[in-house]
């Protein structure tokens, strides 16, 4: 990103500003943006990444069920339908995910449903420096684990997500 936002700046922004400017951290989920507003300051960005993953820890079950369901599929029918967020488009597309032959899809498909028939939500991996080969491993590695193995794997991976993002979006 060209115009990176000084995190002095975001420190002083009003709380529309702050939670639109942060509001794609975690997709579609404004919520832990407006969640850590009073926080700040913020002295780097992983104490702001640190606070926003700490409102996620301690929201409930269900909010944080909602925040993994807001992830998109892996090459799945957001993708295809053009509906991606951009942060989204950008990291599947650096994953090679748009790049993906008919044979390609059809497993990440396959993967996808029998993933979400196991765990009622999308596999979230951040997909950032890896590969069509290591994703597609990492989903048939995880289908193996129980459910709250998963949950708590698909938070951690949001985690990740999350400190890309805020390191691409924020300047210290």
């Amino acid at each position: 990103m060209a115009n990176k936002i000084p995190l002095a700046s975001l420190n002083q922004y009003s709380k529309d500003q702050f939670v639109e400017s942060l509001g794609g951290i975690f997709e579609h989920s404004p919520w832990v943006a407006d969640l850590v507003y009073e926080d700040r300051p913020f002295e780097t960005i992983k104490q702001l990444q640190q606070t926003m993953l700490d409102a996620v820890q301690h929201s409930p079950e269900l909010q944080r069920m909602a925040l993994i369901c807001n992830h998109p599929e892996l090459a799945g029918k957001e993708a295809a339908a053009g509906t991606l967020t951009e942060d989204s488009r950008q990291e599947q597309s650096r994953a090679g995910l748009d790049q993906c032959t008919a044979e390609d899809l059809a497993q990440l498909q396959s993967l996808n449903q029998a993933y979400r028939k196991n765990f009622e939500f999308p596999f979230v991996i951040a997909v950032t420096g890896l590969n069509k080969a290591q994703i597609i491993a990492a989903l048939e590695s995880r289908l193996k684990n129980s459910f709250t193995v998963e949950f708590d794997a698909s938070i951690a991976e949001i985690g990740k997500i999350s400190m890309i993002r805020l390191n691409t979006l924020i300047d210290e």
